[in-house]
């Protein structure tokens, strides 16, 4: 998987992950910086999904479509399409001229709105990728939880980076007999979550 990245995808990661380090020292407003995930835990998000049981692929927040690149490389090996949600206009922009860009325009459903609000339509769902506002986290994962395949999979990220803000999110999560959860301390600290 890794080893077959297009060319077209590799450039563009490599664009992403140059402007992603800028948008970190150089002052740019939080709602405008790419906020995405690091290579390695793309890495580690995509053979997750790869190996995820048949279902549904879903992402919340697509930012830039840095994480949705990946994950179309899983989804591709799976014969899957990747549907992801995103509500700001100039992510929706960027993460459309990404898609483009690399190629994959035919394995993303860019969906625009609050996750939150259309979730209840996604069914089956193998696996799921949340990485969106902080204070929307708990919502969106009991809109997934009950939808999860058996053996499906919920990472949500940023939870050793907010660990303030999501302990009560990861706290829920490790308490929830419908799952088995971990922290995985990779990038910026990935709950994992497998439904029993």
């Amino acid at each position: 998987m890794f080893h077959n990245i297009p060319d077209s995808m590799l450039k563009r990661m490599k664009e992403m992950e140059s402007q992603d380090v800028i948008d970190r020292t150089d002052g740019t407003p939080i709602t405008k910086r790419l906020r995405q995930i690091p290579p390695e835990t793309g890495k580690f998000l995509a053979l997750l999904c790869a190996s995820a049981p048949k279902g549904n692929v879903v992402e919340i927040g697509t930012s830039g479509g840095y994480s949705g690149m990946w994950l179309s490389l899983a989804c591709r090996i799976r014969g899957d399409q990747l549907t992801t949600f995103e509500i700001l206009p100039n992510k929706i922009e960027l993460a459309t001229q990404t898609f483009r860009t690399a190629g994959i325009e035919d394995a993303i459903n860019l969906i625009r709105g609050d996750a939150r609000q259309l979730l209840d339509q996604y069914h089956q769902i193998a696996f799921c990728f949340l990485d969106a506002e902080k204070d929307i986290y708990t919502d969106c994962y009991e809109k997934v939880i009950p939808n999860l395949v058996p053996g499906g999979l919920l990472a949500a990220d940023n939870v050793l980076s907010h660990q303030d803000d999501l302990a009560s999110f990861v706290e829920h999560a490790e308490a929830d007999p419908r799952v088995d959860a971990l922290t995985v301390p990779i990038g910026k600290g990935v709950l994992l979550c497998r439904k029993i």
